[in-house]
């Protein structure tokens, strides 16, 4: 009962294997022993390294990277490219070029649509429609089967 007590008060680690009441020692149970917790490992294991870091300069760009690298902005000309990069550095760079490039996707899209309404409703002004245009080909189909 009196490690129940400690655990619940907070004095986890303070309750031994006995509690002293008195003057005598009262063993505690094993299952009310308190333990740690907060250190899931033992201490003598140690953690695993990462082996090879990506920010070592050995990635050899190709000519496309290159061309990455200078339309991400990272560098002025081809020539300013060094031998190795980071594999860091090309991929941040492919990543403005994405950027960039959804970008540029949006804006053509909504240019387009822009064309496409103002075409829409120049034709609605010369009485055009697809389904008179479709009557049309398909009279004129009929019409050179006739023939």
């Amino acid at each position: 009962m009196l490690g129940a007590v400690l655990r619940t008060s907070g004095l986890r680690l303070l309750a031994g294997r006995s509690a002293v009441i008195g003057r005598s020692a009262v063993p505690v149970p094993q299952s009310l022993v308190a333990t740690r917790w907060q250190c899931s490992k033992p201490e003598g294991e140690k953690t695993k390294t990462q082996g090879h870091t990506l920010k070592i300069p050995g990635h050899r760009p190709t000519d496309f990277e290159k061309k990455i690298l200078i339309w991400g902005g990272r560098f002025k000309s081809e020539s300013d490219i060094p031998e190795l990069v980071s594999y860091e550095m090309v991929d941040a760079a492919k990543s403005k070029v994405r950027v960039k490039f959804s970008v540029l996707m949006m804006l053509l899209t909504i240019m387009g649509c822009i064309t496409m309404v103002i075409s829409g409703k120049q034709a609605a002004k010369q009485q055009e429609s697809l389904s008179k245009i479709n009557l049309e080909k398909k009279a004129r189909l009929k019409a050179e089967e006739e023939k």
